[in-house]
């Protein structure tokens, strides 16, 4: 009995030795596979992915240059305004500040619920034995990363103006990751547990869905305040009542208890040779305490809220009334083709991430009418041409927009069928049938949108009949041109295997699709200009305008934006065409 108790002995301490001696990986080694994943997508061989990186690079370089060139010649001559200039140029920083703080906010919201609960690695990382602390401060870098590093890009440019124009130092960089470390962490921090906090009150699949509702309403609030605002005034010390109501408007901080107003103070106080160590204490001490409290957090409530998250959603499918009169409405079309527009329909409205985004949408279209409304274009200085040529240059600004939505919600239609392609394409439907759908389907809620703010636009500014006409018709022509392009290029350039729909109009298709419809919008403009001008002068100076060079211009516009709308779907009905069965 001794014997065999003494031969457990060694078996249980060998034990013990070995719950002594189990790993305790770092965060950068729960961090290392996708830093390896990263790396790997980077250098893998792919024909024209160095021509991507060529392109991607001469255009980060060119919006860098042309966001230093604009706040550098603005910052200079705030620089020789006396007394209020170094005023004037820290309330433009506070406003940038205040919205990447709130960018920051929406977007950490969004991404923390993908990195700390819908992540692939998670099932492995849970069950494994890591401690919650490192997984924690693993998963928070992981979701910094993910939501600031387009922020960072562009505040690169606007802090290298303010040190290029106040004469920062050799330090100012070490001032610069001072203070913008600790800002990307506050907001990373509250995301994360806001995030934490609501998937211990709804399933993660759900939470998903309001989290993105949410966001879009808050971001669209923001944009509104951000308009009604009117930081315009800031530039029309005339508008005020006093000068004293000026500057007492430029001394107030711009948001005394957030982030941003203390980023603001310790970069303007060192570059007014006045270092302000309180700005740091309050950036730095806030970020610390935050990481604290949510870590405290994420140890109560975390594996519970991981457990919740594995549930899977009900979904009903149900036909109600307007399901019966739809069908009934797209009747004419056959039933294949009816079928292809309901389907397009559903998967659209099925997905919160995707109609969501029509409440931000309407906001900016508000905002963009709004801005409209306030051009001064009456009054002294004001002539005929300038009253009658701003509308015509309205078309430029409406075609972005359009191109915009068209990249947001026609650009992924292809991709966004992922695997099922290929059973559509192994049906003995044609092509042809399913491209048309996803284009009229895109087009048609365009084209409202598009004629609905030229039409509001052109009302605000008074224009002409002939200029009313000439930009409604524009507008159309340009949607056709602009959808088509949408189509052709997603199709040209599929992302099959994403799992976010809002990442595809980021890809290299993407970026040459916007390139495409700026050429587009900018020959139709051209092409217009000379025949719009002409009628102009014509009506200006009592004369007769000249009927074949309005032809000729308007009809070459015509061509152009219906060549760019057939020719795409031509090249993507080929290329689905020899997809492999």
């Amino acid at each position: 009995m001794r014997e065999a108790v003494g031969a457990q002995e060694p078996a249980a301490g060998g034990t013990r030795l070995a719950e002594e001696r189990l790993p305790d990986p770092s965060v950068l080694h729960l961090l290392m596979p996708k830093w390896l994943t990263a790396r790997a997508r980077t250098v893998q061989r792919e024909r024209g992915r160095h021509v991507r990186w060529v392109v991607l690079g001469f255009f980060g370089l060119l919006f860098w240059g042309f966001i230093f060139g604009l706040l550098y010649r603005l910052l200079r001559y705030f620089s020789g305004v006396q007394e209020i200039g170094a005023l004037l140029a820290g309330k433009l920083l506070g406003l940038v500040l205040v919205g990447f703080f709130s960018i920051l906010l929406l977007s950490n919201i969004i991404t923390s619920l993908s990195t700390f609960f819908l992540a692939r690695d998670l099932d492995l990382l849970a069950s494994a034995p890591v401690d919650w602390l490192t997984l924690y401060l693993a998963k928070l870098l992981e979701t910094l990363v993910n939501s600031s590093w387009m922020v960072v890009l562009m505040a690169i440019p606007i802090f290298a103006a303010y040190g290029v124009v106040y004469d920062g130092g050799w330090a100012y960089p070490l001032v610069i990751l001072g203070t913008f470390l600790p800002f990307l962490i506050i907001p990373t921090v509250i995301g994360s547990a806001l995030t934490l906090s609501l998937v211990n009150i709804f399933p993660a699949r759900r939470t998903r869905d309001i989290l993105s509702v949410i966001a879009v309403l808050a971001a669209g609030g923001i944009v509104l305040l951000f308009r009604l605002v009117r930081p315009e005034r800031l530039a029309r010390p005339e508008g005020f009542r006093s000068l004293v109501d000026f500057i007492t408007v430029l001394r107030g901080p711009t948001s005394a208890w957030l982030p941003s107003d203390w980023v603001q103070g310790g970069i303007m106080s060192w570059l007014s040779y006045e270092p302000d160590p309180l700005t740091y204490y309050l950036l730095w001490t806030t970020a610390l305490a935050g990481m604290v409290l949510g870590a405290m957090l994420h140890r109560a409530l975390y594996f519970k809220g991981f457990t919740k998250a594995q549930e899977s959603a009900e979904r009903w499918a149900r036909s109600g009334g307007v399901s019966r009169r739809a069908r009934a409405l797209l009747a004419p079309l056959g039933v294949l083709r009816r079928e292809l527009v309901l389907k397009e329909v559903r998967l659209f409205f099925r997905d919160t991430t995707q109609w969501s985004q029509l409440i931000l949408l309407a906001v900016l279209v508000v905002v963009y009418v709004f801005n409209i409304k306030y051009l001064p274009l009456r009054g002294e200085g004001v002539t005929f041409f300038l009253v009658n040529i701003v509308p015509f240059l309205n078309l430029v600004l409406t075609g972005f927009v359009l191109a915009s939505v068209a990249a947001r919600f026609i650009f992924p239609g292809v991709s966004l069928e992922g695997r099922t392609l290929w059973l559509l394409r192994s049906s003995p439907m044609e092509m042809r049938d399913l491209l048309w759908s996803k284009f009229w389907v895109g087009t048609l809620p365009l084209l409202i949108l598009a004629v609905g703010i030229v039409g509001v636009t052109n009302r605000l500014l008074l224009v002409s009949p002939f200029m009313f006409w000439v930009s409604t018709i524009t507008v159309v022509f340009l949607t056709l041109g602009i959808a088509g392009m949408a189509v052709g290029f997603g199709t040209a350039y599929p992302q099959f295997e994403t799992e976010n729909a809002a990442q595809i109009p980021t890809s290299f298709g993407g970026l040459l699709f916007m390139m495409a419809s700026i050429a587009l919008i900018g020959g139709v403009v051209v092409l217009e200009a000379r025949p719009v001008y002409a009628y102009l002068s014509a009506i200006a100076f009592g004369t007769e305008p000249e009927p074949t060079e309005m032809i000729l211009g308007f009809g070459a516009a015509g061509l152009l934006c219906v060549g760019a709308t057939l020719i795409p779907l031509a090249l993507a009905r080929r290329r689905l065409d020899v997809l492999e069965r």
